[in-house]
């Protein structure tokens, strides 16, 4: 009897052993498209400098990038439902390629337009690895813990983005001649002829494909890799049900359908964070590469705090530490918002940490309680949530041409769009720990 009681007890492992090799490989896929997101990030300030854009056009490298999650999210969803996991994964992986080898027309035509062509299609790929990724990783063991393994998955995500980052700060920018500024601080490059300024365009567009060449052929070997190894068909016992009645059942569910409202508006949160640090730091006088050690920092204290929310998860409710790193996020944006000099910009290399656990948290509670049969396309809507990515980037881009706002820099005032997504993230977290504790 006290045996029988005490497997009762027992508490599910995170990861089944049965499931190691399969949770590793997934796992991994994570990195890559972090790495994907974070070396395009300062790619913005970038092209905004050697194609002569203003903050508004270089944004559209964003609004392409998470335009094609939008894009390709619900026809993913449809595959898998059709197919399985690991076709998905394929498939995802040929087209994450295709995307990444595009870069080398798009340089040697100089066209911004085939620059953001290129990303859409990556992104077509990434849409297609994130809505298996996170819902595969969610049923590789109990509901029990299936938070907190995400959690611990999405971990190796940041770990990517490092990766992104340091290309881009000591290889990418470092190297961008257009970037080059004078003993005041100015950048010297509108000043030249149109002849040097075409010289360095060619030099400075191959340096920025260079990197997206190199993680293709990474992606290549990766696909190899998952067609050779063996793999679950299905673990999540979903079904090819009726769409119409998968729909209404995800809009019937008040935590998934305002969970997908709420990945939407930090993923915005997110995108804005990292894009226009460099801006922050530039309107400081500071270079690019330096920037994006600024951004290097806060993706190092987003991945530490990830693995800090993961543990604390054991011991609080992932709706109330969502709702409280929100909390600690509109603080520091606030800060970042009305506090001028470097004392704003490392306010705003703080919100990282409290970023950390919001895209796997909000992705776990919304799909805790959804019903098995509608995993897949209840994933799509959550990843097809990152066109928030594509939105607000845009938008922050044209408060922060305008130069100045009532009495801050226009940089400084763009920030309260995030303060606003900030707001919902941390609301919809508290009132998921209430409709949790009332049920």
């Amino acid at each position: 009897m006290e045996k029988h009681n005490a497997s009762k007890s027992k508490k599910p492992a995170l990861v089944e052993r049965r499931y190691l090799v399969t949770f590793i490989l997934i796992t991994s896929l994570f990195a890559l498209w972090g790495f994907a997101n974070d070396i395009t990030n300062p790619m913005v300030a970038a092209f905004q400098t050697v194609m002569n854009l203003s903050a508004t056009k270089a944004s559209m490298v964003q609004f392409a990038f998470y335009g094609g999650y939008a894009t390709m999210a619900i026809p993913a969803a449809l595959f898998i439902r059709r197919y399985s996991y690991k076709k998905a994964i394929m498939l995802g992986l040929t087209l994450y390629a295709i995307g990444a080898f595009m870069f080398i027309p798009a340089a040697a035509f100089e066209e911004f337009s085939y620059f953001c062509l290129s990303l859409y299609i990556l992104t077509f790929g990434l849409a297609f690895l994130e809505t298996t990724a996170n819902p595969f990783i969610l049923s590789l063991g109990s509901k029990e813990t299936a938070t907190r393994r995400l959690n611990l998955a999405q971990s190796f995500n940041p770990m990517g983005s490092l990766c992104g980052m340091a290309v881009a700060s000591f290889i990418v920018l470092p190297d961008l001649l257009s970037d080059v500024r004078n003993a005041a601080g100015e950048i010297i490059f509108p000043t030249l002829s149109a002849t040097e300024q075409a010289a360095i365009r060619v030099h400075d567009l191959a340096v920025i494909r260079d990197p997206y060449v190199g993680l293709g052929l990474i992606v290549v070997v990766m696909c190899v890799i998952i067609a050779l190894t063996k793999m679950p068909v299905t673990v999540n016992g979903e079904t090819k049900g009726n769409s119409k009645e998968t729909l209404r059942r995800l809009w019937g569910n008040v935590e998934y359908r305002e969970g997908v409202i709420s990945q939407m508006f930090y993923v915005a949160a997110q995108i804005m964070v990292w894009t226009f640090i460099i801006q922050y730091a530039d309107n400081l006088g500071i270079n690019k590469a330096v920037a994006q050690r600024y951004n290097i920092l806060a993706m190092v204290m987003f991945l530490c705090c990830r693995f800090i929310g993961t543990y604390l998860m054991k011991y609080i409710r992932p709706g109330r530490l969502l709702g409280t790193f929100g909390i600690g996020a509109i603080i520091c944006t606030c800060g970042t918002i009305f506090i001028e000099g470097v004392a704003g910009l490392w306010c705003l290399v703080a919100i990282s940490a409290f970023m950390s656990i919001m895209f796997p948290s909000i992705y776990g509670i919304a799909l805790d309680r959804v019903d098995e049969r509608d995993t897949s396309l209840g994933a799509a809507f959550l990843v097809m949530a990152i066109v928030g990515g594509a939105l607000m980037p845009p938008l922050q881009g044209s408060i922060i041409d305008l130069g100045r706002v009532a009495w801050l820099p226009a940089v400084n005032a763009s920030f309260v769009l995030p303060l606003i997504c900030f707001v919902i993230v941390a609301i919809y977290g508290f009132r998921s720990a209430r409709l949790r504790a009332r049920s």
